[in-house]
């Protein structure tokens, strides 16, 4: 038994923002039936792509990490059977999900007001760039704006330099936020038999993220700039250079316990004992110097022997991984992060596993990401009864495309 066992999402999302909410609802156990055509297929389809069999295709990479483990239809929405057909899927369905433009499910005549007509305890969630209403509301976007909108680039870069440009992990930030109130809609619904409609602007979800930085604002009318990697108490803390080509270790010192085994294991270097780095405030106020002597140390190491000896003891340490580094890590295999599939074309791949593991409701990857119109079969014809027929018939017309 799963923890969303009986729950279908119906997915009209793409990009990485929206697959990523019905990805970690997929992991929990939902069925979710992710809704493309061959007009408006998922974009993440059309990186590394590999032709299939006639007219389907299957895009490796990201795709087959974004959306494992769900069911995927061709409805033609331009078609107004198409329209019909997705609306005879909400009627079966708890929860819809897009991330299109504010007001195109509305358009499209798919809105909420319609849904809750056919199924009055339908949760729908609409993720936007900015939100439902306001005067930005028709503006789209992508993570390499939300990111400077909800003020998060602004605080993230190094000191001197020009705010950093976030892509990818802006989506996946907003798509956990989405997955969260979803799940919140979902406990209200258990308690109450209601459904809801939930407006989430992608900005607001990121800017709730920093909120340390907006209530030092506002409480102290101090504005965070970029600090790189060190932190605003801590120091030592940063991200030093070891041997190899492009090879650091991130290291964090917290406390005074942890700043002498930090030194112990470096020898006692004299400049260890010199007043300017006696206390964490003098560290923190004289962290160029110390990163540069630090740095003389790990330069001599690999990020692993660095890693190994500071904690062993209790200084927090970790290498900076690449993809092939993380791909191999000893740790991440034995915690499970990538599981295996055997995609129908691609044949066996490797997408990542749920992030969390649970013992009395397991979550996991049940299947590969759908081939373009993979579960038309099931979906219209074993979840709501045509013919095949009648499916023959709407592909002809252009509806399943």
């Amino acid at each position: 038994m799963t923890l969303l066992n009986g729950i279908r999402v119906l997915d009209f999302t793409a990009h990485v923002a929206g697959p990523q909410a019905t990805i970690l609802l997929a992991y929990l156990g939902a069925e979710v039936i992710k809704v493309e055509s061959r007009l408006y297929p998922d974009v993440l389809r059309s990186t590394a792509v590999v032709a299939g069999i006639g007219t389907k295709k299957t895009a490796l990479g990201m795709f087959t990490s974004m959306n494992a483990g769900k069911l995927g239809v061709t409805l033609n929405l331009t078609h107004p059977k198409g329209i019909e057909l997705a609306k005879r899927l909400v009627k079966i369905s708890d929860v819809v999900v897009d991330n299109f433009r504010a007001g195109v499910m509305d358009k499209l005549g798919l809105g909420y007001e319609v849904l809750k007509e056919i199924k009055p305890d339908i949760i729908m969630l609409s993720a936007s760039s900015h939100g439902a209403g306001g005067p930005e509301s028709g503006y789209s976007g992508f993570a390499v704006t939300l990111g400077p909108l909800s003020g998060l680039s602004y605080i993230t870069g190094y000191p001197g330099g020009l705010p950093a440009v976030l892509r990818n992990s802006i989506d996946c930030r907003m798509g956990n936020a989405a997955a969260f109130a979803i799940l919140v809609a979902l406990c209200y619904r258990q308690r109450t038999g209601k459904g809801q409609f939930i407006d989430l602007s992608g900005r607001e979800a990121l800017a709730c993220g920093m909120a340390e930085v907006i209530m030092d604002y506002v409480m102290n009318r101090r504005i965070r700039s970029r600090e790189g990697n060190r932190d605003i108490f801590m120091a030592p803390h940063n991200c030093y250079r070891c041997k190899g080509e492009d090879k650091w270790v991130s290291i964090a010192i917290a406390n005074e316990q942890e700043w002498r085994s930090f030194v112990q294991v470096l020898g006692n270097p004299a400049w260890s004992k010199e007043e300017r780095f006696s206390d964490q405030l003098s560290r923190w106020q004289n962290q160029d110097e110390l990163d540069r002597l630090i740095e003389e140390w790990t330069i001599e190491r690999t990020p692993y022997e660095v890693m190994e000896v500071l904690q062993r003891v209790g200084v927090a340490a970790v290498p900076s991984f690449s993809n092939e580094d993380l791909f191999h890590d000893p740790h991440c295999r034995e915690r499970g992060y990538l599981v295996q599939v055997e995609h129908p074309e691609a044949g066996p791949l490797y997408v990542l596993a749920p992030p969390w593991k649970f013992t009395a409701t397991p979550a996991k990857v049940t299947r590969p990401a759908p081939v373009l119109g993979e579960h038309n079969e099931y979906v219209f014809g074993t979840l709501l009864g045509l013919s095949r027929e009648e499916i023959a018939k709407l592909a002809a017309d252009g509806v399943f495309y």
